[in-house]
């Protein structure tokens, strides 16, 4: 993939990640985008980042002890990551959705 392509696909699931979290108004979660890292503060210190990291062409996810690498598929346009066969968007909100105690859907 290329760069400019990597930017755009990586913005756009960045972004929808912002909107959908940030919508959500809990009040022990702050979301907060600034460039091409997502950061999710939670009330209790604990805070996960979500970035796009062009060199490896990835989106990057630590949260906790824990990370992940998603690459893009572009036959199901998803973020996948290679070791796990997580899917980015559920995988943020398995994690997100039984801290705040509610079901978060991306």
């Amino acid at each position: 993939m290329e760069r400019t392509e990597f930017v755009e696909v990586a913005n756009a699931a960045l972004r929808r990640l912002d909107q959908v979290l940030g919508d959500l108004e809990h009040e022990a979660l702050d979301v907060e985008l600034s460039g091409d890292v997502l950061t999710l503060s939670f009330a209790d210190g604990g805070k996960f980042v979500i970035n796009a990291h062009s060199a490896a062409g990835q989106i990057w996810l630590a949260a906790g002890r824990t990370a992940w690498h998603f690459d893009y598929h572009d036959a199901s346009q998803r973020w996948v990551a290679a070791k796990t066969g997580d899917e980015l968007m559920q995988t943020v909100a398995s994690l997100v959705g039984p801290r705040l105690g509610i079901e978060v859907a991306l």
